[in-house]
């Protein structure tokens, strides 16, 4: 029975193909999530809906995530590593050409419910594959070479996406969505090598994360990503109907937000290397921060391209801080779990933000409203910080 740390049983593994194999479905799976975001104001048009009502595909598709994942975790608990990525990119896969064929927002909502099933486990199970693949120094190296592809689905994949859907229609994004998740099915099947599955999960160690440190790192998570995606799940007509960029410009700015993120991904990891719990109350305070220089960017378009590039870097500087938090109150043995669930967690906080700007958009406030509302989200999670902690 292989363990969080065992080597492969096959020897020796194709480790730079394995890792390849498992970027690319993290890029798919990371575009499959924010591209929607530059394309919202055309799918909305397209169902015929209002922004708030096309914000719910953003929620939902967390919802997926933040449900599905750990669901999907235990049953597939007993499978082989292999087998439970080939089985969640087929998931993902459904999802996306659902998403594409559906007439309908009731059927596109539920086909991004669909697709974000698969998220959640994938990186968790991606995690676990890319330190059995490597020799135990560079097992950090290869669980961030799996999110580099997340990455750059960020700063590639997410204008890149944008402008195809701009050009071609928002139905042709979701194809090329899925063909990429097919590359990485094949990519999967023909360079992983067979591990034996984890020990299975049980309730026990479910309940070992109710306990009040888990919890209170996972719902920092959740406030502090509920504030970014408040914001960012409407950037398309932040930047259009408020920031006056043309509607081609778009995936421009979108680059930059990329380019930021992957700043910040930089400066939260040294952050977290430096100290863990420090770093967690820096990067709320800068979260919230950036969010108010993306608000003073739309107030003085000249700075709305720096304003993008702060806005991506104080969003992901957190990343790193709060999973290194989250990582320090998981019981040992509970690894894997614990890493889903912050990722669920992640996404739950996509959903609430989504969900919490769309009620902004409906109570008549405007867009223009939401990154100074959003801003009391990190400072909330900031808040939860100083509370005394019990184990």
């Amino acid at each position: 029975m292989a363990s969080l740390t065992d080597p492969c049983t096959q020897a020796p593994p194709n480790r730079r193909g394995a890792l390849a194999a498992l970027g690319i479905g993290a890029f798919g799976i990371g575009l499959a999530e924010f591209v929607i975001m530059g394309l919202l104001p055309q799918v909305a048009t397209d169902l015929g809906v209002g922004l708030p009502t096309a914000g719910m595909l953003i929620s939902g598709y967390a919802l997926g995530v933040t449900f599905g994942g750990p669901v999907l975790a235990v049953l597939a608990s007993r499978l082989p590593h292999r087998s439970v990525l080939v089985l969640l990119m087929a998931i993902f896969i459904l999802g996306n050409v659902l998403s594409a064929l559906s007439s309908g927002f009731a059927l596109v909502l539920a086909a991004r419910v669909l697709t974000g099933f698969a998220h959640g486990t994938y990186f968790g199970t991606g995690s676990v594959v890319a330190q059995a693949v490597v020799p135990p120094h560079r097992k950090a190296s290869a669980i961030a070479m799996v999110f580099t592809g997340l990455t750059l689905a960020t700063v590639l994949g997410l204008p890149f996406g944008t402008w195809l859907g701009q050009v071609f229609g928002w139905r042709t994004t979701f194809w090329a969505v899925a063909a990429i998740g097919a590359l990485a099915l094949v990519a999967i099947a023909a360079l992983i090598p067979r591990t034996d599955p984890s020990p299975p999960l049980t309730l026990r160690q479910f309940r070992q994360f109710a306990r009040p440190a888990p919890l209170r790192a996972l719902s920092m998570t959740v406030l502090g990503y509920a504030g970014v995606f408040m914001v960012f799940t409407f950037i398309a007509p932040l930047l259009t109907g408020i920031a006056g960029v043309a509607q081609d410009h778009v995936a421009l700015y979108l680059l930059l937000f990329g380019l930021g993120i992957v700043g910040g991904n930089v400066l939260g990891g040294r952050l977290a290397d430096w100290r863990a719990d420090r770093s967690v109350a820096i990067s709320l305070i800068g979260l919230a921060g950036g969010l108010l220089v993306l608000r003073l960017g739309l107030s003085m378009p000249v700075l709305m391209a720096p304003a993008m590039v702060i806005f991506g870097a104080a969003a992901f500087t957190t990343l790193a801080p709060l999973q290194a938090r989250m990582m320090s109150r998981t019981p040992a043995g509970a690894e894997t779990l614990g890493a889903t669930l912050n990722i669920s967690a992640f996404n739950f906080g996509n959903a609430i933000g989504a969900w919490l700007g769309g009620l902004v958009l409906s109570a008549g406030f405007g867009l223009s409203a939401l990154p100074m509302l959003a801003a009391l989200l990190p400072l909330a999670a900031l808040a939860l910080a100083f509370f005394p902690e019990r184990k």
